[in-house]
């Protein structure tokens, strides 16, 4: 009896038929077991565009800002790593990012990247030796910077820059400095030669740089300059066309750090030196003021309210740091002159009450500026109170 046997072979049949069907739905409908995660896309940060380089003497400083997005627009978590590379062309060449090396020649890590952050800019500087400045001297160096977010893909290149070389001059080796009453005189030996040794182009003159140092740690800048703490990088004060130059923009009680940089001239092109010897100056006001003007005795008879004195005036000084005035008395035959005031007088007058009938006195007065400098005594001047000054009746 065939039947019942093609009546199983059906029902096997439609079973399969429901499998297949079932398995087509599912994956239809996204239902299927899960596979294996897709990986990530690694982020890739936004390219550099603002690359930007200059000459400093040995050196080409570089400066550019980070980065703060990928190219999908997602923000960085951290700083991105930073690669530098450079190489050398012709003068005159385009920029380009062609004929790179494959290897950058700097690697900054991220960890390290906000170290060379100045207002939000990266700053970095490539020295470069004066044997090498000297041997592409007629050529430019072309620079182009990289960023990178993971070690799986770094950024696109960088615009390129590119910085005509010259040998600068060499540094500045006997900056000198001397305080006066009203500036900071510096000087230095003009230099004859460039970095790497030859001769030196024309001099266009100097720019002279200077920063304050941190209170309580004069001593410590002073030993050692180059490891000073500076309130601020140094800036430019001023220029000079001379090998000496006075700061007037300067307060005593104050140290600062001293750079003298030089200007090489090539044709239309000026390429600063690197940084003279760090000269370190505290300003201590050692300088008296001058010596009061004008004093003037007048002897007052007595009255019934007060017995006979002698009253000192004098001419207000003229020099804006004097804190007040001494008042100074010798009597005829005295060696040593006696001070009558014990605080310092913040006006030119003196009333000596304790002068005594019959005796003749002498008296100075001197100046004392805000950091203690007292002044030489003024010309002195004589008054006798005399004896026969009686109460004047009512």
């Amino acid at each position: 009896m065939p039947y019942p046997a093609l009546t199983a072979r059906g029902a096997i049949f439609h079973r399969l038929f429901f499998v297949f069907c079932a398995s087509v739905f599912l994956a239809l409908t996204g239902c299927a077991a899960p596979g294996d995660p897709t990986p990530p896309h690694p982020p890739v940060p936004e390219a550099v565009n603002d690359l930007a380089a200059r000459q400093a003497g040995d050196g080409v400083v570089l400066t550019f800002t980070l980065p703060k997005r990928t190219v999908e627009k997602d923000p960085l978590s951290e700083p991105p790593a930073i690669e530098i590379f450079r190489s050398f062309v012709p003068a005159g060449a385009a920029p380009s990012a062609a004929g790179m090396p494959k290897t950058p020649l700097y690697t900054i890590p991220s960890t390290l990247a906000d170290s060379y952050l100045t207002d939000d800019e990266v700053r970095f500087t490539d020295p470069i030796k004066p044997e090498e400045l000297a041997k592409h001297a007629d050529e430019q160096v072309v620079y182009v910077v990289r960023t990178r977010a993971s070690k799986k893909k770094e950024s696109a290149n960088s615009n390129a820059v590119t910085v005509r070389l010259y040998p600068p001059a060499e540094p500045i080796a006997d900056l000198r400095a001397q305080i006066s009453q009203s500036a900071i005189e510096l000087s230095w030996t003009p230099p004859a030669r460039t970095s790497a040794g030859g001769p030196l182009a024309a001099l266009a003159g100097y720019r002279v740089y200077r920063a304050e140092v941190e209170s309580g740690t004069e001593t410590t800048a002073a030993a050692n300059p180059a490891q000073a703490k500076l309130q601020a990088p140094l800036a430019l004060l001023g220029v000079t066309p001379s090998p000496s130059y006075r700061d007037a923009q300067f307060e005593f009680g104050h140290a600062y750090v001293y750079s003298v940089r030089s200007i090489a001239q090539y044709a239309t092109d000026s390429i600063e030196s690197s940084d003279s010897r760090l000269e370190v100056v505290t300003a201590l006001d050692t300088f008296p003021p001058a010596a009061p003007q004008g004093l003037v005795s007048v002897i007052v008879a007595a009255t019934t309210q007060a017995s006979a004195h002698i009253e000192l005036s004098w001419a207000i000084s003229p020099e804006s740091d004097v804190a007040g005035y001494n008042i100074y008395r010798t009597e005829t035959g005295s060696a040593a002159p006696e001070k009558l005031n014990r605080e310092l007088l913040l006006t030119p007058a003196f009333r000596d009450m304790s002068a005594q009938a019959g005796r003749r006195y002498s008296y100075t007065v001197s100046a004392v500026d805000h950091a203690g400098n007292e002044s030489q005594p003024s010309v002195p001047v004589s008054a006798v109170v005399p004896e026969n000054s009686e109460k004047t009746k009512p």
